[in-house]
């Protein structure tokens, strides 16, 4: 970044194989600072807000600012909350960090890029709280290869017609049940070349979120195209901000509306909301310490298995072995 009248720090994070690379940025923000460093600051994330993957972190010293409700009291913190809905960008933390007060940000330009968020406690005198997050980075889908066949598109007439063409009972006529499988195989695998066309099978997952409807799917594509239209030059800068900001306050509301239900519905049906909270999770934990027979405890993974191998085997006791063998004596099978 060219600015110099900014405290902050930009890295490029090089993605893995299949994963773009992550724009990472550190700022602090004087509370005394003044416009003209305030819109150097703006320039710098506008231009990292363009990136694929953007995570910027800092005390942005913006205490009257209220996420919730998208609003401010003072001008230099509106002027923050425009840059930050200008650039489509995401504010994730939720908890206050300092004394009561949201000083402490991280955003985001794509949602669910950044998870996991827990607040650890002050470090030394320090009176803001560390926040430990994760950026949940997935690789990109490779483009498959796999055809299937499209039974959309199946001329199904035509492929009666060609099978009741065979003369079955000539070309069977003395042939075993494993020749006149091969047979019949081979005409209908003649039949399915002709009639049935082949596609390119998708790697998307087809699986909808439970809160997108057939309303909010027409709104998410209005965007899409919007923004289509916005880098070809056919629409406004101003029109494609509106479809934007209209869109994702849908999708805000949509998710917010069937969170509210499932919590509300929790008790007469427990399945639909477990299975949404482990659908949000994106990492399954792993199993943690285990404390072996002499109290030590053991982190490798065989030790651990090994930990749990002999507490399981502890469990058929020989009276419990001998009780099993006598139940499946005396079961009649």
């Amino acid at each position: 970044m060219e600015e110099e009248l900014t405290e902050s720090l930009w890295v490029r994070i090089k993605g893995s194989a299949g994963a773009g690379d992550i724009i990472l940025g550190v700022c602090y923000r004087p509370s005394n600072q003044g416009d003209r460093a305030d819109e150097a600051l703006y320039r710098q994330i506008g231009t990292a807000s363009r990136s694929q993957a953007l995570v910027l972190m800092g005390d942005f010293n913006h205490p009257d600012i209220c996420w919730r409700g998208n609003a401010a009291e003072r001008k230099q913190s509106r002027k923050f909350l425009e840059c930050v809905d200008d650039n489509f960008l995401l504010q994730v933390i939720e908890e206050p960090m300092r004394r009561g007060a949201m000083l402490d940000l991280i955003v985001t330009n794509k949602e669910g890029l950044v998870g996991d968020g827990k607040l650890k406690g002050s470090l030394g005198c320090s009176d803001h709280e560390r926040v430990e997050f994760r950026i949940l980075r997935a690789a990109r889908r490779a483009c498959s290869k796999l055809t299937t066949l499209d039974f959309r598109r199946t001329d199904f007439g035509l492929f009666m017609d060609l099978l009741g063409r065979v003369p079955w009972d000539k070309a069977l006529e003395g042939r075993g049940a494993q020749d006149s499988w091969l047979i019949f195989k081979h005409h209908l695998l003649q039949a399915q070349e002709y009639c049935i066309p082949k596609k390119r099978k998708s790697n998307k997952n087809t699986k909808r979120p439970p809160w997108m409807n057939k309303e909010l799917l027409g709104k998410v594509k209005h965007k899409k195209e919007a923004y289509r239209g916005w880098k070809q030059g056919q629409v406004a800068w101003e029109e494609y901000r509106e479809t934007v900001r209209a869109a994702r306050d849908r999708v805000r509301k949509a998710k917010a509306l069937i969170e509210i239900n499932l919590a509300r519905d929790v008790k007469d049906n427990k399945k639909s909301f477990y299975r949404y909270v482990s659908d949000k999770r994106r990492m399954r934990e792993n199993v943690g310490p285990l404390q072996n027979e002499t109290g030590d405890l053991v982190t490798q993974d065989m030790e651990k298995a090994e930990v749990l191998n002999d507490f399981f085997a502890s469990v058929f006791t020989g009276k419990s072995l001998s009780h099993t063998a006598q139940v499946t004596e005396g079961r009649d099978w």
